[in-house]
């Protein structure tokens, strides 16, 4: 982690084979199965290099936070993390979210609740990914890396992870295919879906352009508040 993080590291949140059972393609079919306590991935959340940063963070009501997902594959389908979505702000929008993959190489699909509309993102170091007001997100390692991201979201809520628990995923699983990864629809999703593939978007006119660092972001040189207010800001689209 020194490559990436140079402050005070906290105790990581961890996922376990146990934890994600119940949003897992083949739950059964894992080489990991029998034990339970097995790590998936990492999170360190609530960063700040210095005091200054984190009274900054904190004023705006923002978090900085890192995940470190290592390579693996779990009865054919590649890790990944739980999948959530985001309530809606007191304006009626859904908060947005920031990341960047620091290494390795990410996927995100991401779902409107209605299914109207489901996208796979990839992204590599150094590229941002916005996730955008009502959209859910499940993030995956299906190269053969440690992916590492980071992420700036609001302090305003809660994850909602209710939907991902009870349809045991997101629309479409990450699996080994002939060439790679492929996606499979998840069949307790009952219509039949199209997924859109796109790169990794920046948004400048948010401030966020590929290869900037961001974790600059938080010096105060940037305007975050799209974090919590996005029905001011433009750009907030995939």
């Amino acid at each position: 982690m020194d490559r990436y993080w140079k402050g005070v590291l906290p105790e990581p949140s961890v996922r376990t084979v146990g934890d994600m059972a119940c949003v897992l393609a083949y739950p059964d079919g894992t080489s990991t199965s029998q034990n339970p306590e097995t790590p998936l991935y990492y999170m360190y959340r609530d960063l700040a290099m210095n005091e200054i940063d984190r009274e900054l963070l904190s004023r705006q009501h923002i978090r900085y936070d890192i995940t470190v997902i290592p390579p693996a594959v779990l009865g054919g389908e590649y890790v990944k993390t739980k999948g959530h979505y985001h309530p809606e702000n007191p304006a009626g929008i859904g908060y947005p979210e920031l990341y960047q993959v620091l290494s390795g190489v990410a996927r995100f699909l991401l779902q409107r609740k209605d299914l109207s509309d489901v996208v796979a993102v990839a992204a590599y170091a150094g590229e941002f990914v916005l996730i955008p007001p009502g959209y859910g997100h499940v993030s995956i390692n299906s190269g053969e890396e440690v992916l590492v991201m980071a992420n700036l979201v609001s302090t305003q809520f809660e994850s909602e992870y209710a939907v991902y628990e009870r349809m045991r995923g997101g629309a479409f699983y990450a699996v080994e295919g002939e060439d790679g990864f492929v996606f499979v629809q998840n069949p307790r999703y009952s219509s039949d879906l199209l997924i859109r593939n796109i790169s990794a978007q920046d948004a400048p006119e948010l401030g966020i352009r590929h290869g900037e660092k961001i974790y600059d972001l938080v010096s105060g040189s940037a305007d975050l508040s799209f974090l919590n207010e996005p029905e001011n800001s433009v750009g907030l689209h995939l």
